[in-house]
């Protein structure tokens, strides 16, 4: 049922690392129409303190006090912590019948990820899986015209992520680069582009990938790369790397079908480079100069945009641009990414089981 067009949702986050910040700036600093900070909790007290500090907002160390001392003034819990612990916060937050915004991945583990969309479902919340690539202004463009038909049969999508993490980023947390925590660049890093890839091309036939790790000390892999088919027949191409030297290169996508070529660069896919089809329309001559604007860190400008609509499906009720069902189907093609790697062979979707050993703890 639709909500009172005035009404404003209170957000509590829910572990406070790297990426809360994002989330802390847009919703403390009142970005988002209908959207407010209401509270912030880590497990360590000091960084929730920080965010607490600047926003004027409680600080909690166990989110079961911050949602029994809070009650109704929290309408959404934004899930922020380390991705394998996703699905238990998931599962014990749902309980209390909110909203839940999880960051990607949403899960590490397919039994995971349907877990959490029963326990929503059950409990009467909607889940929102961040996805915030998607709202990229080049990225719109290109959907827009492939949903326009304007590339007639699809033939090769393919994502770059050339970024760079050193020794010393893994070693921040003891939890990033482990199978149990948090996967390698495939799992991380380019889960987007993964989201991104799958999004435009369209229902999966099969992967087969291969990874390494190259420059640092960690269980999971700093470079991978992949072949995949689509059931449209189409091909696609990822190349993934956190082992970029000495910055951070590039996180790109681009399309090529029969009637028409789209590439989009810069850092966080956020930068249109090439815009080209066989049958101009009007305004196509102005799409390069005008959405040429690239980002100044790898998170993007997507964020804002995303919660915008977040916040529009739970007033309106509308069906969201990526809830669990939707973020799970990138879900699936990383594992089995890693099934592929494990196995040394092809894995088909919807054929063989999907299972590796990201996600599963000891």
């Amino acid at each position: 049922m639709p909500h009172p067009p005035d009404r404003t949702y209170g957000f509590a986050l829910v572990g406070c690392g790297r990426i809360a910040q994002k989330h802390a700036e847009i919703l403390g600093g009142n970005l988002v129409p209908g959207a407010k900070l209401v509270a912030v909790c880590d497990v360590l007290a000091d960084r929730a303190e920080v965010y607490a500090k600047k926003y004027g907002v409680p600080a909690f160390t166990d989110f079961h006090a911050m949602a029994k001392t809070l009650g109704e003034r929290i309408d959404v819990f934004s899930i922020l912590t380390p991705s394998g612990n996703h699905a238990e916060h998931c599962l014990e937050l749902a309980k209390y019948g909110k909203h839940i915004v999880v960051e990607k991945p949403m899960a590490l583990t397919l039994e995971d990820a349907d877990a959490m969309i029963a326990a929503c479902e059950k409990a009467g919340g909607r889940l929102f899986v961040v996805k915030q690539n998607r709202y990229n202004l080049p990225v719109v463009k290109m959907r827009e015209a492939l949903d326009a038909g304007r590339f007639g049969k699809l033939v090769l999508g393919t994502v770059r992520v050339r970024w760079c993490r050193d020794q010393k980023y893994y070693d921040q947390a003891p939890w990033r680069g482990t199978w149990a925590l948090d996967g390698g660049v495939f799992a991380n890093q380019a889960s987007h582009h993964v989201d991104l890839l799958d999004w435009m091309m369209g229902d999966l036939e099969s992967v087969f990938a291969k990874s390494s790790t190259s420059l640092v000390d960690i269980e999971a892999e700093d470079t991978g790369v992949a072949i995949l088919k689509f059931k449209n027949g189409g091909l696609g191409i990822i190349e993934a790397t956190t082992a970029t030297r000495p910055k951070d290169l590039e996180g790109s996508i681009s399309l090529l079908g029969e009637e028409g070529t789209v590439e989009i660069g810069g850092f966080a896919v956020n930068e249109m480079k090439v815009w080209n089809f066989v049958t101009p329309v009007p305004g196509d001559e102005k799409v390069t100069r005008e959405y040429r604007q690239n980002p100044p860190t790898v998170y993007g400008f997507g964020h804002v945009k995303y919660l915008e609509n977040v916040v529009e499906s739970i007033r309106e009720g509308k069906p969201a641009m990526v809830d669990g069902r939707e973020g799970r189907k990138s879900l699936e093609t990383i594992v089995a990414l890693y099934q592929s790697i494990e196995t040394g062979k092809e894995v088909f979707l919807g054929r063989d089981p999907i299972r590796s050993r990201l996600g599963w703890k000891s």
